[in-house]
């Protein structure tokens, strides 16, 4: 079994992270939008703090943090399930239903509405996706020959 390929999975996580952040941008700046301002007031914080500039940033990093570990997760599983789109899916879905399954819990404890959850996880679904694909449409074995980015080394 070949080992896992570290420097494709930080370049492989860094593409995932990219898309990852342009996806949650995009939703949650245009799509959530009001549901985030609705949130804020009905929890009494500070709307604008939700955007400001050290908040953007974590969230910044966390996507970055996120494409890492969805890359690393794919290396994992490849030699198991196979490489291609679908292990990369499987891969993202993984860490995309711990964290939702957590988030779910804190739903049903009313600190977030169903509906936000509901289109945070759609928003969530998509951009995991996308990062998924192409995280490990990047990741390669270490030594696998030139050709696609999933073939089987």
């Amino acid at each position: 079994m070949a080992s896992i390929n570290t420097g494709k999975v930080v370049v492989g996580g860094l593409v995932a992270g990219v898309v990852a952040n342009v996806i949650d941008f995009v939703t949650n700046t245009y799509v959530l939008a009001p549901d985030w301002t609705a949130f804020a007031q009905s929890h009494n914080l500070d709307a604008a703090a939700f955007t400001s500039g050290p908040v953007a940033a974590t969230w910044v990093v966390v996507d970055f943090l996120y494409g890492l570990l969805i890359v690393w997760t794919y290396a994992a599983i490849r030699p198991r399930l196979g490489a291609g789109p679908g292990t990369a899916l499987i891969a993202g879905f993984v860490l995309f239903a711990t964290a939702t399954i957590v988030i779910f819990g804190f739903t049903m404890m009313g600190l977030l509405t169903m509906s936000l959850f509901v289109k945070g996880t759609v928003g969530g679904i998509i951009s995991t996706g996308a990062a998924s694909l192409a995280g490990g449409a990047v990741y390669k074995e270490a030594g696998a020959a030139a050709g696609s980015a999933y073939a089987r080394a």
